[in-house]
């Protein structure tokens, strides 16, 4: 896999991602350059330097901005990883599950929210999903590398296992509850459904309640990243009091 891009390889350097090698553009000699070279050196990752055409050919994304990193494949965490990392920060869990996101550039977005907002992981499923690739790493700017995503087999049933945990699941949908008089503090799992097709009816059900984004103009959808963000943010406002 590559992670392309400087910000994502900066910050998968310094979160300490396994790096093979990383590949600079022989014409990049700025002071950004410069800064990962000495974090290179420092995390003993080999680097070369090479013509700008060997990184347009080897690029996924076409946005490599003169560097790529090329690492393993995208080591996913579990659902007990995820909830032990709130247990050492003394905090409630507070989880994303993504039902169905398909567009890479929308989970890359996700995931970088997801860092923001203090969310301790994220779950999504092995299939008719996106998973992360060299476009979420790039979209997500790094962040894929403190975001912990875990890949699971049945959304559904890890929703009843996460309910039995004591973890309240919100679904995020039409026709629910206004985010804003919610109660989104506590253990809490939120919902948010594919681009298209939105969440399954099934989710819908398991879900132990339903939540709005209250909207007022004349579309009456957003894109799920944003929708993903607005909801998070409402929830990491009320944490925080």
């Amino acid at each position: 896999m590559k992670i392309e891009g400087r910000n994502a390889v900066k910050e998968a350097l310094q979160s300490g991602t396994t790096i093979l090698k990383l590949l600079i553009s022989k014409t990049s000699n700025d002071k950004v350059t410069k800064e990962i070279v000495s974090l290179a050196k420092s995390r003993g990752v080999k680097y070369q330097f090479v013509d700008p055409l060997v990184l347009k050919k080897m690029s996924v994304t076409g946005k490599h901005q003169g560097m790529i990193a090329e690492t393993s494949t995208y080591q996913y965490y579990t659902v007990e990883d995820i909830l032990l990392e709130a247990k050492q920060k003394q905090e409630d869990p507070f989880l994303l599950i993504l039902d169905g996101i398909e567009d890479p550039h929308n989970l890359g977005s996700i995931i970088r929210v997801c860092d923001c907002m203090g969310v301790h992981g994220i779950l999504i499923g092995k299939n008719r999903a996106c998973g992360v690739n060299e476009t979420v790493i790039k979209v997500s700017a790094g962040a894929t590398s403190y975001v912990k995503v875990a890949q699971v087999t049945n959304i559904h049933q890890t929703m009843e296992e996460l309910k039995k945990k004591g973890i309240f699941i919100y679904a995020c949908e039409l026709g629910g509850e206004d985010i804003a008089k919610s109660k989104l503090t506590g253990p809490i799992a939120i919902v948010v459904g594919s681009e298209g097709k939105g969440m399954s009816a099934l989710t819908k059900k398991i879900a132990d309640q339903m939540i709005t984004i209250p909207m007022f103009g004349y579309v009456n959808s957003l894109n799920a990243s944003v929708s993903a963000g607005m909801v998070l943010y409402e929830a990491m406002m009320q944490r925080r009091k």
